[in-house]
């Protein structure tokens, strides 16, 4: 027995339409089954960036609530220079300004390290590292993303990312209180010049690679060069152009190096404060 379907003889509803196709899979391009032609591991690099990302993430995050173990005379970790707070340890050589109170009895890292972090959150090279890393926009060069559509960094909360320059300025007074406490720590415990350890080596080279990475920082090549029309008339700005444009080169390099730095010199003061290590002293 037929059935009546409610439609004339020879006239059938429209199959459904396709679903939309986004980015490599859409119609305007080639008809190619797989979503990509790499045949090399280019899904490594995304995963290591990723998973050093996490590491630095996990460890700041509990250095910066510990509220201890951050002072070792004369050394003082990266983390909480300067210390803002009234609650920091007593630190006689080192940037003390308790300007903030008590800040609630937390630990007053985190009035510090929003200057830095914000920094590094929102400079350019991070930004690609952690789009790939973590939300696969795009996962690697010629690789499809998975996401169906792309507003860039025009809605919030990305377009904060655009604050990056302003950022930089604070991490230059950051830099510069960092330095202090490198010169300070060539000092011993009763202010005198002379001291040099081990950890005054591991403080040196991590502020020459935060300088490092905040001089090759693409906004500070603007700043030094751009809007510029005529180089030949700014010779002074040129040069520092060049020098920086240099630096810029390196700026990945300068990021992760800098990045471990920072963790490896709060962690050595870590060991010094706690007591688990002794400083090497070579006069």
């Amino acid at each position: 027995m037929a059935t009546d379907t409610g439609t004339e003889p020879g006239t059938e509803p429209p199959p459904p339409a396709p679903p939309a196709r986004h980015g490599v899979l859409s119609a305007g391009r080639a008809a190619i089954p797989a979503r990509h032609l790499r045949t090399d591991r280019w899904w490594l690099q995304p995963l290591l960036t990723a998973l050093g990302l996490t590491a630095f993430v996990v460890y700041s995050t509990w250095r910066a609530f510990a509220n201890a173990h951050y002072y070792a005379e004369p050394y003082v970790s990266p983390f909480y220079s300067p210390c803002l707070g009234s609650n920091c340890v007593d630190m006689p050589l080192g940037a003390r300004w308790p300007i903030f109170g008590d800040w609630w009895g937390l630990s007053p890292a985190l009035l510090v390290l929003i200057f830095p972090l914000g920094f590094r959150l929102t400079c350019y090279y991070y930004r690609k590292a952690y789009y790939r890393g973590f939300w696969a926009s795009p996962p690697a060069c010629a690789v499809a993303e998975p996401h169906a559509g792309y507003s860039g960094e025009t809605r919030f909360p990305l377009i904060l990312q655009n604050i990056h320059r302003y950022f930089f300025y604070f991490a230059i007074p950051v830099a510069a209180i960092l330095s202090y406490d490198v010169v300070l720590a060539f000092r011993d415990g009763r202010g005198a010049w002379g001291h040099m350890g081990l950890g005054t080596l591991v403080l040196l080279v991590n502020i020459a690679l935060i300088w490092a990475y905040t001089f090759s920082c693409h906004s500070c090549r603007h700043i030094v060069g751009g809007r510029l029309k005529h180089f030949s008339r700014h010779p002074v700005r040129y040069r520092a152009w060049t020098w920086v444009g240099r630096l810029n080169r390196h700026h990945m390099g300068l990021a992760w190096a800098s990045l471990i730095s920072v963790a490896v010199s709060d962690f050595y003061v870590y060991l010094v404060a706690s007591g688990a290590f002794d400083d090497p002293r070579f006069f």
